[in-house]
């Protein structure tokens, strides 16, 4: 439903997961196509303008003392999305929106244009391990798609020859809602371990499969959220991060704190993992797991909710029952792990260096002068800076056969450089064009490696990589039935209202005009370090495809530009994050490309919450808004499942020198009964998790109260989804043909 949201998780804070996260998200922001503009038929029906009748919302007199502000809440009830009542609501909402939706002449041709063009084939990235390659592969219109497994001998040009099916994901649901979340092999490539998501929960069931035979063994782990795995260096067992198990009737709302990292031995219960830590005295604190590929250490990385922070703590695996030691302590930076040799670990990081750069500790020196007090400040005696800080972001950085590829973001395009292992540059990596660059992993001693590339009009291509010289070969690209040459992609930039220079990228067919007709849909989302890079989408390329225009903004509050970009945006100068939208807004409307009657806005998750906030301090600006799985209550938003982490990106109620600045830009209580909203239509989902769906109830409740005028306020809530991973393929074209008809209908 949601394959452009981004995940905001603890996640976020592992590079070696921050760019396919960057891909999920940004997966919205993509597109190519073929037709000429202007392809759509125009609608022939008013229904965008018809009075719309809508359920009756109860109303509470439920009111809160924040801090000596009195505010009320009557629509508190919604929260308890388990009730009958709740339940009640959700139908006859979802009633009132597919009646309207139905009524779209558009509604049905956009569905089968959009089965079109999803339908092509996509392969992941390949992960080597033992004589054997792991990939997933989608023939086009799977609900999910298949991980398979191909000899490592047979070129990429023959894998679809000779690949056997490992696990089918299709297979595991009739209406294809257990997703494969995650899969990792040991290093043998002798099993799989995997974790399945029912109905897109953020709950993680994992098991494990012996690669050979196809079948799973017992073993089976339980309640794991925001945790990856990593397997021992024998591959007898794996380490993973678990909480709790929630009290019955809270798995989809109570909250998660008190995160505890495990080893489970193969052939054994859960009931008997091994504990390896949990702080109970930092509740908020989570654990990820890296192994180095000498199997000689355990890292561990130690966040606290969503702030751009870690610690690192460490276990020499060569010593029984070796204690964990702090090795990075204090939270006063990001630290990612890189990569080993010997008893020298490299780090990525923005300590001293808002856009980051590579440092090397000696983990057995450093040992000599400490004890075990795993609290203890971090010792900095005998770091060495391996590559420095540069005018770009370094984003990711992997470490093959002693040489670093540092993967950079320079005005939201990617370029990859090469160095040595003592840091001297080696000489770039050479890209088919502009756009996004994702992989570049492997095991340290790999001889190769892969990426992919994409922008707006290049669907995702797989590129294999000769570590030793550099060179890169075209691997897969898949085949799309659309002249993208027809479209162009340019970069412009806006100034907010502090004189702060925003780029914003568009894309549009070549022969659209500059006469202020297009349709044109704004994308952004301005929050936790994330940065919006240039990908493919089938549903984008179906918005170009009717005629569209589509600009995605690089706001503050994102990764783009460092540190300091982000925190340009965070907590009490969230405001900048609103201004710098409405620029750009109001720059696409100054250059010719479009009217405010003919501007859409959309955003998800933190994206949503960034869409409320701007119609409910612009209503005037915007001809439609689509806010997704949106943070709409902000003195709430703490109370359910991982909220708490978001504090330090967005302050908390709980805080009196906060409570302020959080209602000046709450979406939920900074409507205004009376006032002109645009067409809007809030997009959430029964099973979201994450950002829990009384979010969105309440704001469409209070949405639909406060409009004064006929423009539709409408709320679609999907079925057996969450917050956006592992979305059958068939909900996306429903849902994406479901945007793009209230968009036609609306902007007009």
């Amino acid at each position: 439903m949601y394959d452009e949201i981004f995940n905001m998780t603890v996640f976020q804070r592992n590079d070696r997961l921050r760019k396919t996260l960057a891909t999920f998200l940004a997966g919205l922001c993509i597109s190519s196509l073929s037709q000429p503009a202007a392809t759509a038929e125009e609608p022939t029906a008013s229904s965008s303008r018809m009075k719309l009748e809508y359920p009756a919302t109860r109303r509470d007199d439920v009111v809160d003392n924040y801090h000596g502000r009195k505010v009320s809440d009557p629509y508190r009830w919604l929260e308890d999305v388990e009730s009958d009542e709740t339940a009640t609501w959700v139908e006859a909402q979802n009633e009132v929106t597919q009646s309207y939706l139905q009524s779209l002449p558009q509604r049905e041709k956009m569905r089968a244009r959009l089965e079109a063009l999803w339908d092509y084939s996509r392969t992941g990235l390949p992960a080597k391990r033992g004589d054997t390659y792991f990939y997933t592969f989608n023939d086009g219109l799977q609900n999910q798609s298949v991980l398979y497994r191909t000899p490592v001998d047979v070129p990429p040009s023959q894998w679809e020859a000779n690949r056997e099916v490992l696990l089918d994901p299709n297979k595991l649901s009739e209406d294809g809602t257990m997703s494969l979340a995650s899969w990792v092999p040991s290093e043998d490539g002798k099993y799989l371990a995997y974790a399945i998501a029912d109905g897109g929960s953020d709950w993680r069931t994992w098991r494990v499969r012996e690669v050979a035979t196809g079948k799973d063994t017992d073993d089976l782990i339980q309640w794991s959220k925001f945790s990856g795995i990593a397997w021992t260096p024998d591959g007898d067992g794996l380490y993973y991060s678990r909480y709790a198990e929630p009290a019955e009737g809270e798995e989809l709302t109570g909250t998660n704190d008190n995160q505890m990292m495990y080893l489970h031995q193969l052939g054994t219960p859960q009931s008997e993992d091994k504990l390896v830590m949990k702080r109970p005295d930092h509740p908020k604190w989570g654990f990820g797991a890296s192994v180095t590929d000498d199997g000689r250490y355990l890292v561990i990385s130690n966040w606290k909710g969503t702030e751009p922070k870690t610690q690192v703590f460490i276990q020499d695996l060569t010593i029984e029952d070796a204690p964990v030691r702090g090795l990075i302590m204090g939270f006063d930076a990001d630290y990612s792990f890189v990569g080993s040799e010997g008893s020298t670990l490299y780090f990525l990081t923005d300590h001293e260096a808002p856009r980051r750069r590579v440092i090397s500790l000696d983990v057995a020196e450093h040992a000599k002068r400490t004890d075990e007090n795993v609290d203890e400040p971090a010792d900095r005696a005998g770091w060495e800076e391996v590559i420095p800080q540069s005018e770009h972001v370094l984003e990711h950085v992997s470490l093959l056969s002693e040489v670093f590829f540092a993967n950079y973001l320079a005005d939201a395009l990617n370029q990859v450089e090469r160095f040595s292992l003592d840091g001297s540059p080696i000489g770039p990596l050479d890209l088919p064009g502009k756009g996004s660059v994702g992989g570049l992993g492997s095991r340290q001693d790999a001889k190769e490696t892969f990426f992919s590339f994409t922008n707006y009009v290049t669907p995702p291509s797989i590129h294999r990589v000769d570590v030793a010289t550099g060179e890169s070969e075209l691997a897969i690209m898949p085949e799309v039935a659309f002249d993208v040459s027809q479209y162009t992609t340019e970069q412009v930039f806006c100034t907010s209202k502090d004189g702060t220079k925003v780029p914003i990228l568009i894309t549009r067919h070549k022969d659209a005009p500059l006469d202020s007709s297009n349709r044109t849909l704004l994308y952004a989302y301005g929050g936790f370090n994330i940065s919006l890079t240039p990908s493919y989408s089938p549903g984008i390329a179906g918005w170009l495809d009717a005629g569209g225009v589509y600009a995605v903004a690089n706001l503050r509050g994102g990764g783009e530009y460092g540190r300091e970009w982000h925190e340009a945006g965070m907590q009490l100068k969230k405001q900048n994050v609103f201004d710098d939208f409405i620029a750009a807004a109001e720059h696409l409307i100054d250059m010719g490309l479009t009217s405010r009657e003919r501007l859409g806005v959309r955003g998800g998750s933190n994206g949503g919450l960034l869409i409320g906030a701007v119609m409910t301090q612009r209503p005037d600006l915007f001809g439609a808004c689509l806010p997704a799985v949106g943070v709409m209550d902000m003195l709430r938003y703490h109370k359910f499942t991982i909220g708490w982490a978001w504090v330090s990106e967005f302050g908390s109620s709980d805080d009196e020198t906060q409570i302020d600045n959080l209602l000046s830009y709450s979406p939920l209580h900074n409507l205004k009964p009376g006032t002109c909203y645009p067409a809007t239509m809030v997009t959430t989902a029964d099973r979201d998790d994450r950002v829990v769906p009384g979010h969105s109830f309440k704001f469409a409740a209070a949405l639909q109260a406060a409009q004064s005028c006929d423009n539709p306020t409408l709320i679609r809530i999907e079925t057996r989804a969450g917050h956006g991973a592992g979305t059958p393929t068939s909900k996306k074209i429903d849902e994406y043909a479901d945007l793009w008809s209230f968009l036609l209908e609306n902007l007009k």
